[in-house]
């Protein structure tokens, strides 16, 4: 029964799934982020080529 109630104390001390689903939470941030600026970089520069060349967009 010892043998049971330590192998569960080591399962709970056991950190390293914690750290990869923080590793996993950082860079989903990451990906958030850059999709963000490269929508809004699109945008933006398709706003600008439409001014150059109207009906470009369409």
């Amino acid at each position: 029964m010892k043998q049971i109630g330590a192998s569960f104390a080591g399962f709970l001390s056991d950190e390293r799934g914690a750290t990869s689903i923080e590793y996993a939470f950082i860079a989903s941030l990451v990906s958030i982020v850059i999709l963000g600026a490269v929508t809004l970089i699109g945008t933006r520069l398709n706003t600008l080529f439409e001014g150059v060349v109207p009906g470009l967009g369409k």
